[in-house]
């Protein structure tokens, strides 16, 4: 059996050094200031205006940024605190109410179709009504959701799924998509955006470590029993909506719940609003035409996704990554029990550290984080995508391969680091290719495919080599489609410097032109 303990202290070494690295204590004391410049006079200190927006310093502009970084972290921390703290706990909460596996399996469908459904209408409600209102509108949402999981009845739960998926939509797209357009309201260099999306998914692996701790402390504190009983056997109780159970799996749902009001109150007292065009809810009267705007952005949204090649690129590369990520969750357990089980054949077998392994994959997502902190000063994004996806593919098909559960392990915590390097690229990513007006419309577009994806996983009956071998097969077909946006991106950005030259060399020659003009109809007179 693989030595997790070990593992996870070197991944947590890994990370302290990569995050100070990354970090501003080493620009602090470790890294050399600039050579003073011989010519200029100012002893190396003058400021490259390009570097940073017009009419404000270096030091004002990180300033804003930090300012809008703390607003943005203070609510979005807490929506996927409310997350986390339900994530391990639903399929445990259904199977104590005493459901069967195909019915658990049927509400995680109907969460999913929700999600795919719902969110590709939703994100331009979102684009033209306001982000700052539908993220209120998230907390009230997967609240209610959260309150659903008090009764054993499948109809409630079901309702709960559907409120759900909606709000996972939501979850995935409205704040990326406010954050960007707050940092061009406030007129911040885009490498800070940058910076925001590798803060954001630190904190977010940061927050699901505690989250783990806090939902499993809560769990265990008293026994799942009916509001006015604590001696029924809840499996065998009847199916009823107007039992209230509390206690035991429920309690991680209780505390998501209160995350939820909090971020729902912050959102409203920190945040501005902010829309997808100018237009904000002009004629927000007239509900007819209101919804024919939701229509209309949902219908804009899929053309300009089916037209622009970049855009649809960007689309099919985040729902392979993402797809193959969602299946990793899923089937990294049974991979991890059946090889432990080969290994320990003639052992006693040992149960696993679920808790410890989780917490080893979320310290690697935070080193991903801190890493392309480091890397992203040296190359762009695109490039560094590409590198990732390989990187992702080649450890995914090693897991198929290995039969060592230490390989595998290790292998996973790879794939691991790559999440949490793929976060803060795909937002920059995105940030610089989806068009602001219709940026929520279009998130959630992408997330049309990926709940395919996900969807197909859970219906189909495939074991966790061959989930792991489709997961290597969309990865490396990630890596060639980021390939091509980046060569395509890159010819781009060549066409319109060449343009610019090709424009000031053909003034001049029409300066030049004008002049012979002129010396000949002198000749002429």
């Amino acid at each position: 059996m693989a030595n997790y303990t070990l593992i996870f202290g070197v991944t947590l070494l890994v990370n302290v050094v990569v995050t100070l690295r990354s970090s501003g204590l080493y620009e602090r004391f470790c890294k050399k200031p600039d050579a003073p410049s011989e010519d200029d006079g100012t002893g190396g200190d003058v400021e490259d205006p390009s570097s940073f927006s017009k009419g404000m310093t270096k030091e004002e502009e990180k300033a804003k940024h930090a300012a809008l970084l703390r607003r943005y972290l203070s609510v979005y921390l807490l929506a996927v605190l409310s997350d986390w703290l339900q994530g391990p706990y639903v399929y445990a909460l259904y199977d104590n109410y005493g459901y069967s596996q195909h019915l658990i399996a049927v509400l995680f469908v109907a969460g999913f179709g929700s999600s795919m459904v719902f969110g590709s209408f939703i994100g331009g409600m979102a684009d033209h009504c306001g982000r700052k209102k539908f993220v209120v509108l998230f907390s009230v949402i997967y609240a209610m959701s959260c309150m659903t999981k008090h009764y054993k009845n499948f109809h409630i739960l079901m309702l709960g799924r559907l409120l759900g998926g909606v709000a996972t939509s939501l979850l995935f797209s409205v704040f990326d998509s406010w954050l960007i357009r707050a940092h061009a309201d406030a007129k911040i260099d885009r490498k800070y955006l940058s910076k925001s999306f590798s803060s954001a998914s630190y904190g977010n692996s940061l927050v699901a470590i505690g989250a783990g701790l806090l939902a499993n402390k809560a769990a265990g504190a008293n026994k799942l029993a009916p509001f006015f009983s604590n001696d029924a056997d809840v499996a065998d109780a009847p199916e009823s909506a107007t039992t209230f159970y509390t206690g035991g799996y429920l309690n991680p749902f209780d505390l998501s719940l209160m995350a939820l009001v909090l971020c729902g109150i912050l959102a409203t007292v920190l945040w501005e609003e902010n829309y997808g065009d100018t237009s904000g809810d002009e004629d927000g009267d007239d509900s007819g035409k209101q919804q024919s705007r939701w229509y209309d952005a949902l219908k804009n949204a899929s053309v300009v996704t089916w037209r622009s090649t970049d855009i649809l690129l960007c689309g099919t590369i985040s729902s392979l990554f993402e797809g193959s990520m969602y299946i990793f969750v899923f089937m990294w357990t049974p991979a991890l029990t059946s090889l432990t089980k080969k290994e320990d054949d003639d052992k006693e077998s040992e149960s696993l550290p679920f808790g410890l392994i989780f917490s080893t994959f979320m310290v690697c997502c935070m080193a991903g984080s801190s890493l392309f902190s480091i890397l992203v000063e040296r190359m762009r994004g695109e490039v560094m995508a590409i590198g990732v996806f390989l990187v992702s593919s080649i450890a995914m098909a090693v897991i198929c391969t290995s039969n060592s559960d230490t390989v595998t392990f290790c292998s996973m915590n790879v794939f691991e680091m790559c999440v949490g390097m793929y976060w803060p690229i795909m937002g920059t990513m995105k940030g610089a290719i989806v068009p602001e007006d219709k940026r929520a419309a279009i998130y959630n577009l992408f997330r049309i495919p990926l709940n395919f994806i996900v969807l197909t996983s859970l219906l189909t009956d495939l074991t966790p080599t061959q989930s792991f071998m489709a997961n290597a097969s969309m990865l490396g077909l990630a890596t060639v489609l980021q390939f091509r946006l980046t060569k395509r991106r890159s010819n781009m950005a060549k066409a319109v410097i060449s343009g610019k030259a090709e424009g000031a060399e053909g003034a001049e020659e029409k300066e030049k032109l004008l002049e012979n003009d002129e010396k000949d109809v002198e000749e002429a007179k």
